[in-house]
């Protein structure tokens, strides 16, 4: 079973959400839950970056193949197997759905929240039931968790813009996670923007205001 894989990302796909990532010679095709991915262009991270990444690993369809489904950090892979509990929802889905950090979903959870869990590809009201009749008051720890709180999905013409914006921010000196927040500031005051330029005149206009 594998549960680690550290290498060189050959290919990110951001359609998609997943990378291959080579080590010791061989691809590994690892799927990613969007906020994983978000987090990791988040940290600059791409092609040609060395990248490690916990595994959940599973086989399944017919006929049977892998599946390799890529974590931050082994927090993230003990929610994931805790989601994959909940009747009807299979490791893909629950990775194609785990779209928000999980102290996001966490908290959903704990507070239930069914409003925010079915703003998750592919869970309807009935799921989102399902998951807070399984899950509430079994997560509370995960709920506590200092990670990006993702709680919204940049629209995907909006996912290149925010991160040129990031970069350009941090080549001024500021620090990423400064950065990141500075334009999720922005991105909320005006959705909107759709250019890279655009953006970082209301982060400084943002920053000029105080």
């Amino acid at each position: 079973m594998i549960s680690q894989l550290r290498g060189i990302a050959r290919s990110i796909d951001r359609e998609r959400s997943n990378l291959v990532l080579e080590v010791n010679g061989i691809g590994y095709e690892v799927l990613l839950p969007v906020f994983v991915l978000r987090s990791l262009l988040d940290r600059g991270k791409k092609e040609g970056d060395e990248i490690e990444l916990k595994i959940y690993y599973h086989v399944g369809g017919k006929p049977p193949r892998p599946m390799l489904v890529g974590f931050n950090n082994e927090v993230e892979r003990r929610f994931f197997e805790k989601l994959i509990q909940v009747e009807d929802l299979g490791p893909l889905k629950a990775a194609r759905a785990f779209v928000f950090s999980v102290s996001t979903v966490a908290n959903a959870i704990e507070n239930r929240d069914t409003g925010l869990l079915e703003k998750m590809p592919g869970v309807g009201p009935r799921l989102a039931q399902k998951i807070v009749a399984t899950l509430h008051g079994k997560v509370a720890e995960f709920a506590l968790l200092r990670d990006e709180r993702y709680d919204s999905l940049p629209a995907p013409e909006r996912a290149d813009i925010r991160s040129e914006a990031i970069e350009v921010l941090v080549g001024l000196g500021y620090r990423r996670r400064e950065a990141v927040a500075r334009v999720e500031e922005a991105l909320h005051r005006k959705p909107e923007i759709r250019d890279t330029e655009g953006l970082l005149r209301e982060v400084f206009r943002l920053e000029r205001e105080g």
